[in-house]
């Protein structure tokens, strides 16, 4: 009896605080940032995530993508290790797929030539095959790139993405 009591007890607190109603969000799909749904301002579980999901740099520059930086960058204790995760997990990525890509080109007869964003897809990301490249999932906010010229993996941020998200906490 006195375990029941207990139980109702914290279930009536916690319902009175509202921990089982949470905050309303945006329909799916739904969104005050042009470009951007909800669906790409949810953030996503990272930690123990892998992705083949590469963009191009060209196209991904074109949907209001900048280039995210290297550096850690949060003075701020309490984000500063996120700020680390994520900036160590974009650098460990580039150089699994350059190491990809120096075995490639070891391997080739002719002289290596450049990868096309759809080359390096199919010859290195290889989406779908048991030997492809899997990525660490990075935040809502950032995408991988393939950057033709610089013949390197990038990290690509969508500050529209963080900007949609910091509109739905502040309206609800």
């Amino acid at each position: 009896m006195k375990i029941f009591c207990c139980s109702l007890l914290v279930l009536l607190l916690v319902s009175t605080t509202g921990c089982f109603n949470p905050a309303p969000t945006a329909k799916k799909g739904e969104s005050t940032t042009p470009g951007v749904s909800t669906e790409d301002a949810t953030p996503r579980e990272t930690i123990g995530k892998k992705t083949q999901n590469v963009l191009n740099l060209t196209q991904a520059l074109a949907d209001g993508g900048v280039l995210a930086s290297t550096k850690v960058e949060s003075t701020n204790p309490l984000t500063q290790s996120a700020d680390v995760y994520r900036t160590q997990v974009a650098k460990l990525g580039g150089m699994v797929v350059e190491h990809a890509i120096q075995l490639r080109n070891a391997s080739s007869i002719d002289d290596p030539k450049p990868l096309t964003y759809q080359q390096f897809i199919d010859e290195i990301i290889q989406p779908g095959q048991p030997n492809g490249i899997q990525l660490a999932m990075l935040p809502y906010y950032q995408e991988y790139a393939w950057d033709d010229k610089a013949q390197k993996l990038v990290t690509v941020d969508f500050p529209a993405r963080q900007a949609e998200l910091e509109k739905q906490r502040n309206s609800n």
